[in-house]
């Protein structure tokens, strides 16, 4: 199988993919969110002339092939680029075979744990805690995420005794029935990581997410070999090596590829074998509702060391408006606590014409 077209349709938050074999079959996949123009910008440039006309029977190969011919351009902005190809061909092959993605993965359609996950700073702990009740009674969720520190805070918080504060309101609102997870998206030096963690211990809190900055993995492993809870990481690293390093060193306790930030499915399968091979267990990234969310529900039906829950945004329109209108029916229905991967084949969804009309549109023929 060979393609004869790539087209993009784009915003600058959100960027979708829409793939065109030579015998006329199609699959949607995304490329990364944030700066989504200038993502396909290079998709355009950099990735769809090695991947037109070429066979893609060996999908590895071919994301190599790319990789070797843009080695001058290591880094992030090539990988979300490459993970636009690598999931609408994921969406192309599942049409064909008549099968959902995760099924061509070794998996299986059906329900998936997810857990609410807050991107709010700027929200108090009291009314955090508010929110987080309502959406345990309504959807049914049993575990819950929240945010410590600033982001990439040089050690501050998002203002003083915010941490201290939230840490042990969290347990005593939401109650010792629910698991509870928090990120520090990279705020703290090491000595002040463990401090916030035993604080985390103590409240019997269960995911430590980046506590150091990401790219420090020296400082994650001295967090790592103090605390007795899960450090997690993972989510920026888009580079394979690194992927390597961060295991065999031992870094975290449970690694949190991004299948968009890391170069799409293929290369997320890589991570999440060297996982496999090291007895680590995988709990994506995927920090908003775009399609991230969907490929990762197909991922964790069929790998075999899929973490306990799915990260589920609990933004909506406030914090995320360009979400909305994206889909003709949403793939994302709560039902307690739980989201399910359909049987329909590939990913299973269908863009709205409505936004395909409004977006930036390119197109890469043969």
């Amino acid at each position: 199988m060979k393609l004869k077209s790539i087209e993009t349709f784009c915003n600058s938050h959100v960027g979708f993919v829409l793939v065109t074999a030579e015998d006329g079959a199609q699959g949607w996949g995304q490329v990364s969110t944030y700066h989504s123009d200038i993502t396909c910008e290079i998709l355009h440039r950099q990735v769809a002339r090695w991947g037109i006309g070429r066979d893609l029977s060996d999908l590895d190969d071919v994301l190599d092939f790319i990789n070797e011919r843009e080695h001058k351009f290591p880094g992030s902005y090539l990988r979300r680029a490459m993970a636009g190809f690598d999931t609408a061909i994921w969406d192309l092959r599942g049409k064909i075979a008549g099968l959902p993605v995760t099924s061509l993965l070794g998996g299986s359609p059906g329900p998936i744990r997810a857990y609410a996950s807050s991107m709010k700073r700027d929200i108090t702990p009291s009314d955090e805690a508010e929110r987080l009740k309502r959406l345990r009674d309504k959807s049914g969720f049993n575990a819950f995420k929240v945010r410590a520190g600033a982001e990439v805070g040089r050690n501050q918080d998002e203002w003083p005794g915010r941490t201290e504060e939230i840490i042990p309101m969290m347990r005593r609102e939401l109650g010792d029935a629910v698991d509870l997870l928090i990120d520090a998206n990279s705020c703290y030096i090491p000595e002040r990581a463990i401090e916030v963690g035993r604080m985390l211990e103590d409240n019997g809190f269960c995911h430590y997410e980046e506590p150091c900055p990401y790219w420090e993995l020296e400082q994650t492993k001295q967090v790592t070999d103090t605390l007795s809870i899960d450090i997690t990481g993972g989510e920026q690293d888009c580079e394979i090596p690194t992927w390597q390093r961060m295991i065999d060193m031992r870094a975290v306790n449970i690694v949190q590829p991004d299948i968009l930030y890391l170069g799409g499915m293929s290369r997320t399968l890589d991570v999440c074998r060297m996982a496999e091979a090291a007895g680590l267990p995988v709990t994506p990234h995927c920090a908003n509702l775009s399609l991230v969310t969907l490929f990762t529900m197909h991922l964790l039906r069929a790998i075999p060391n899929a973490g306990k829950y799915l990260e589920f945004s609990i933004e909506g329109a406030d914090y995320y408006p360009w979400q909305e209108g994206i889909f003709v029916k949403s793939p994302y229905d709560i039902d307690n606590g739980h989201v399910a991967v359909t049987d329909e084949p590939g990913w299973g969804i269908e863009i709205h014409p409505e936004w395909l009309a409004r977006s930036q549109y390119q197109i890469t023929q043969g």
